[in-house]
């Protein structure tokens, strides 16, 4: 019976080592490594595609210096892609990641709307910072390359399409309208739908930015 009960003590204290080992060097499924830090925060439809959303990109800024991810997104940051002759939708989404903004800011938190322009054609830098002077004073407007453009659309999974081959100065381009919060140490971490108030976005942000 003595010989048995040692056994089975020298079995569990193999378990308990390997377990420990486990743990610490990370191979333990369940290791506080793969705890979704963010996970109280976040959107359920969100957390499988979080990896898969944005990146390193290059573009051009209002004054036309080329400019990477790193050189702007320097604080959380609310980046949504549109052009400036959008007639409906695009000064709303703006304005309201504005207000957003100045929520947080009055919470004590900086943050900074970023708009990236998927009309490079007419939305110059000159353009693009007369645009941002009328939206926000933080407002960071980017343009580039139609290659540049395509690049940085296709990281965050964005949709767009022109219609300036249809004729004419006044076409329209047909676009996804997601925000998409991004932190410095972290990436993307969320998007917000248009019809979420100021408010509402303000208050997930928070609850990001707490966390991070």
């Amino acid at each position: 019976m003595f010989k048995i009960i040692l056994k089975y003590a020298a079995l569990s204290l193999i378990i308990i080592i390997s377990g420990t080992w486990l743990v610490t060097s990370g191979y333990w499924p369940f290791s506080p490594k793969d705890i979704d830090q963010f996970a109280k925060c976040r959107r359920s439809t969100t957390s499988g595609v979080v990896g898969s959303i944005g990146g390193p990109f290059t573009l051009i800024d209002e004054n036309g210096t080329a400019v990477t991810d790193q050189d702007v997104i320097t604080e959380p940051s609310l980046i949504y892609f549109g052009y400036t002759f959008c007639p409906d939708v695009c000064p709303l989404d703006t304005v309201r990641n504005g207000e957003v903004v100045d929520i947080l800011a009055q919470a004590g938190t900086s943050a900074t709307p970023i708009f990236i322009t998927i009309d490079p054609q007419r939305d110059t830098p000159e353009v693009m910072a007369e645009y941002s002077e009328l939206v926000h004073p933080k407002l960071i407007g980017l343009t580039g390359s139609n290659e540049q453009v395509k690049a940085v659309s296709k990281a965050y999974r964005t949709y767009y399409k022109s219609h300036a081959d249809d004729g004419g100065e006044f076409y329209l381009v047909d676009h996804s309208t997601m925000s998409y919060l991004v932190l410095p140490e972290h990436g993307f971490v969320e998007f917000f739908r248009r019809d979420q108030s100021a408010e509402m976005v303000a208050e997930k942000a928070a609850c990001f930015i707490k966390n991070s």
